[in-house]
């Protein structure tokens, strides 16, 4: 297979893009204000922050609302009739559990911004700790990350790393080479992007009911963007690139023993078509893995669409942001925090990962365990109930966790339940926990390097 020539203009498409996100996602930089290195988006969303300080709350709880009315108005209409809006029909045409979740979502924030109703949920402790502090937070990362998100998605990055990775997939993780797109896919962009990348592939006969699992509950990484606001809300935002790498390391350790283990090693090797038993893999004749990753990242460039389409899909994926995230944050978490501060019931749920916990040194054990297994509703309620304890290190430990349990209801693991990816509830339930305990003594060894 002969190398495509290609006009300078299809290489610049894919260089110049691919190199701002990069630049803007990835490259850590001095922040002079927070006397911190952090990554160029977290800058912007700062500025962002301060300059709507006093009308960020009334923002969000004016996008909440106006999702769970949406919501409601979608769900009360013929399906047909949204046939021509496809993105707002995913957007708001969502199952019934979601939909009584963006009702609370819209009830808690409009009585924590009007100050009515039972102190339990508009307290500071609370519901304002959610909408007052959090949701900011979450309003101006998502502002800019989703705006830039397509120069990493849709200009060549994937498949240029698809390629390059393609030998290491199989032998490291007993997947197939493409499977590590989705892996990026979710990891620059959005743990979801990844479950419906998987589930699409199965759907069409690339992956095996094994791999399908596999990747969906291992691969479908949490986004740098997610990330980072974690690593706020823990108030620890100067160590958001030891903290990355913490995650990474910890992550990569899971993925390899994960696919080893049940119940992910019992999945049966069979596919839910015929039609693409045989996927080749191979790098052509006359290429490297290097020269074959550029030209299918340039061919994927030179095909990218203009600047209208790129702030469509910009605009695209801040309303999915705010829209899908926020009003679950709100809903969950103001119930998570009520629970949390007026019940033991989370004192007890941690109580066996207490001895754990101080095996592996980690100060204030007893805090830190309350936070362990409330992850598995949503991935921010940790950090959302660590974020007091005194201990840096622990903060630092209770938010690499988080996002390294990965299965969290709010998102990931609701999405994997409600698509084609066969993994049921108990054994999501049994991933989560298996994902706790492999990634925890890594995390913390980390941890006990940095602090």
């Amino acid at each position: 297979m002969e190398a495509k020539q290609y006009k300078l203009s299809s290489h610049l498409r894919f260089i110049i893009p691919s190199l701002l996100g990069i630049i803007l996602f990835m490259v850590p930089i001095y922040d002079p204000k927070e006397d911190s290195v952090t990554i160029p988006i977290a800058i912007l969303a700062g500025w962002v922050e301060t300059w709507l300080e006093n009308q960020l709350s009334f923002i969000m709880m004016l996008i909440i609302s106006i999702t769970a009315i949406c919501t409601l108005v979608v769900k009360a209409m013929k399906k047909e009739k949204l046939n021509k809006l496809p993105f707002f029909q995913s957007l708001f045409d969502v199952p019934i559990v979601w939909v009584i979740t963006r009702v609370f979502g819209m009830i808690f924030a409009i009585m924590v911004y009007f100050q009515i109703g039972p102190d339990a949920i508009i307290s500071g402790d609370n519901g304002g700790l959610l909408l007052n502090d959090l949701l900011h937070v979450l309003f101006a990362v998502f502002l800019f990350a989703g705006l830039f998100l397509p120069l990493l998605l849709n200009y060549g990055l994937l498949e240029l790393f698809g390629v390059l990775l393609t030998k290491f997939m199989r032998p490291l993780f007993k997947l197939p080479g493409r499977s590590s797109i989705d892996s990026l896919a979710s990891w620059l962009g959005d743990g979801t992007i990844g479950v419906l990348l998987t589930s699409k592939q199965y759907e069409e006969g690339y992956y095996t009911k094994r791999e399908a699992a596999v990747i969906g509950t291992t691969f479908s990484v949490v986004s740098i963007t997610f990330s980072l606001v974690v690593i706020n809300k823990v108030g620890l935002s100067s160590m958001f690139i030891p903290f990355y790498l913490t995650v990474a390391l910890a992550g990569f350790v899971a993925a390899l023993i994960m696919p080893r283990i049940p119940p992910l090693s019992r999945k049966a090797d069979t596919y839910v078509t015929e039609e693409a038993d045989e996927i080749d893999e191979s790098i052509p004749d006359k290429h490297n893995v290097f020269t074959y990753g550029y030209q299918q990242a340039v061919d994927r460039g030179s095909k990218a669409s203009g600047a209208g389409d790129f702030f469509k899909q910009g605009a695209q994926n801040i309303l999915d942001m705010w829209m899908g995230v926020a009003p679950i944050v709100m809903a969950l978490g103001t119930v998570a925090l009520v629970i949390a501060n007026s019940t033991p019931f989370f004192q007890w749920l941690g109580v066996p990962f207490i001895p754990f916990l101080e095996l592996l040194h980690i100060p204030e054990a007893q805090a830190a365990s309350e936070t362990i297994l409330v992850g598995f509703a949503d991935m921010f309620l940790p950090a959302i109930l660590g974020s007091s304890i005194d201990s840096e290190m622990t903060r630092f430990i209770i938010a690499s966790l988080s996002v390294t349990q990965l299965i969290y209801m709010s998102e990931v693991g609701g999405l994997i339940l409600g698509s084609k990816v066969p993994v049921n509830l108990l054994e999501l339930f049994i991933i989560f926990l298996q994902r706790t305990i492999i990634t925890l003594p890594v995390i913390a060894l980390a941890a006990h390097f940095l602090f």
